[in-house]
């Protein structure tokens, strides 16, 4: 079928709406009609080939939508079904089958290769065969989803919010209540304030967290981390040290850190933030990072973890997040704002300076 979807020709190049042949679901895949999908950092990394994902290429691996066929094999959907997508895994290998999706060992493969489940691809233009991105590809009118990656979406939710749960939300939220499980008199420093590390900020919330520290560089983000459950904002900009400034709040440090930069030195600051026995961990895609192992890590008994998708088992805690959306405990709606697929670009500008939080591409009805 002929579909419209935001193809990358290039490295860097920005987004093109093109029109593109789909190929009908395979074994245990489902056509979905989009509703919307997020924009997320992690496109614009693998559209800058940072993550190298074999171009032309449709990005988008935070969407959700409305069944329009399900494909042989499929019980657990119908047509008519509202979805949310998530990330892809094989079901089979050791953490799969332990509980552990997001450490699946196919896991680069599946979300990043450009192809399908079953090692194939859906996608072509112009005779030419197009990756997919997260086994969807969801700046799309159309996507071809594996049941994997799907999500059942109850009635008497706004569908297009949905998702953005699928990656950075569910990311930052799920590294506090998955992963870390604070005890409530504790102290937590987040930093960077884009969606992933607000919604670690409202995770916080959540967990009673005594103290939640927000650090960023930007005053309009520092107010939203404010407003949904900071104790103290710190702008890193404003201050000779943000380790200084935490050590005033908390004494010796906080018990956990969480670094949603992808700066190497963020990072560290984040690391030397954390008490002795404290816990740092990093989120953004970070690249490089120097640190003295016995001064800043081991000799303290500090941990550096990096997680995946925040320890998420997407079918159970997405779930979780849109009951405590409901009960008002999750108010990331505050976060969000959107944009007409066809302003695809002007909604990673506007997230790249800072001008919005989260964007959200909305599909035509």
């Amino acid at each position: 079928m002929k579909i419209e979807a935001a193809v990358v020709l290039e490295k860097g190049q920005p987004f093109q709406i093109k029109e593109l042949e789909l190929d009908a679901p395979k074994l245990n895949e489902v056509l979905v009609k989009v509703t919307a999908c997020g924009v997320c950092h992690t496109d614009d990394v693998a559209r800058q080939q940072i993550i190298p994902v074999p171009l032309p290429a449709v990005f988008g691996h935070e969407g959700c939508g409305v069944v329009e066929e399900v494909g042989p094999g499929v019980t657990n959907f119908k047509k008519g079904d509202r979805v949310g997508f998530s990330y892809g895994y094989c079901g089979t290998c050791e953490a799969c089958r332990s509980g552990h999706p997001y450490g699946c060992e196919e896991n680069r493969d599946l979300n990043f290769s450009g192809k399908q489940f079953d090692g194939t691809k859906r996608l072509h233009y112009n005779g030419e065969e197009v990756s997919s991105f997260f086994g969807q590809s969801a700046f799309a009118t159309y996507s071809v989803v594996h049941v994997n990656n799907l999500i059942s979406v109850p009635d008497g939710l706004d569908l297009a919010l949905v998702g953005p749960l699928g990656c950075g939300i569910q990311t930052g939220a799920g590294a506090v209540l998955n992963y870390l499980k604070p005890d409530p008199a504790s102290s937590i420093l987040i930093t960077g304030c884009g969606p992933v590390g607000l919604s670690a900020v409202m995770a916080a919330k959540i967990a009673g967290c005594a103290t939640i520290i927000a650090c960023d560089v930007v005053d309009s983000r520092l107010e939203m981390a404010k407003e949904l459950g900071a104790t103290d904002i710190i702008n890193g900009k404003k201050v000779e040290s943000v380790i200084d400034e935490v050590k005033k709040l908390t004494r010796i440090g906080t018990n956990y850190a969480i670094d949603c930069t992808g700066i190497g030195a963020c990072v560290r600051q984040s690391l030397n933030c954390t008490r002795s026995l404290g816990t740092c961990v990093v989120l953004g895609a970070t690249q490089e990072l120097t640190i003295h192992v016995e001064s800043e890590l081991m000799g303290l008994g500090k941990k550096l973890v990096g997680l995946v998708e925040g320890c998420s088992i997407p079918q159970i805690f997405i779930p979780k997040l849109l009951e405590y959306y409901k009960k008002g405990m999750f108010p990331f709606d505050k976060m969000i704002t959107y944009y007409d697929f066809k302003d695809i670009n002007q909604a990673f500008e506007d997230t790249h300076k800072g001008k919005v939080v989260k964007a959200i591409l909305k599909m035509k009805e």
